[in-house]
């Protein structure tokens, strides 16, 4: 079972940037396609970004396209979210997963256990 441990949230202002890391440990997550998503209050969770395992393809949130993006480090079994522009609607408690995937690499559903999340929040 791999576990996943979120980090790099924080406050910052409306515009600024943050970089959150996702560290997986007791198995390699090299051979599966990884995913963001993030929980605003009040909310449910929802897809924010993936990866597929080989780095090649990428799939994002509407909202965040041309803001966020996601990269991986397989020999360091981690995988990072770079925002910027952040907004406020950002808020949230971010996650990340294993995910499945269909044609052109579009979300499908999520496979792990979920990690504690790394808070998010963006003022304005």
């Amino acid at each position: 079972q791999v576990q996943l441990e979120e980090s790099g949230g924080g406050l910052v202002q409306a515009g600024g940037s943050l970089k959150l890391s996702c560290a997986a440990s007791g198995r390699t997550i090299s051979a599966y396609a990884m995913g963001w998503f993030r929980q605003a209050p009040g909310k449910e969770r929802e897809f924010v970004a993936l990866i597929t395992w080989s780095g090649d393809s990428t799939n994002y949130l509407d909202s965040v396209k041309g803001r966020f993006t996601i990269s991986r480090d397989n020999a360091k079994n981690t995988v990072y979210l770079q925002m910027n522009s952040l907004k406020p609607e950002d808020t949230a408690v971010y996650y990340c997963n294993l995910v499945s995937t269909g044609p052109n690499a579009q979300f499908r559903n999520e496979m792990g256990a979920w990690g504690k999340g790394t808070l998010v929040t963006v003022s304005s």
